[in-house]
């Protein structure tokens, strides 16, 4: 499996998925709507406490991603598993 990996060899996925890569880029480069104290959260500003949120949804964003664009690894004839 790690060879698939390494070589690119497998199944390919649907590459439709890596525009959602887009939303997490978005939320970073819109300062101007985000660059204010108000509302705060368990007291930290707004600028930070929204930057934070965007780390973890982000993380769970690229992780769909790869979940799936992963190429499915290929069975060769005759292999048992």
């Amino acid at each position: 499996m790690a060879h698939e990996a390494a070589t690119g060899t497998g199944q390919p996925r649907n590459k439709k998925w890596l525009w959602l890569l887009i939303i997490p880029w978005i939320g970073a480069v819109s300062v101007p709507f985000y660059n204010k104290i108000e509302p705060e959260l368990w007291g930290f500003p707004f600028f930070y406490w929204f930057q934070l949120l965007w780390v973890l949804v982000s993380a769970a964003i690229t992780a769909v991603v790869y979940s799936k664009t992963k190429a499915l690894p290929t069975r060769k004839p005759g292999a048992s598993r």
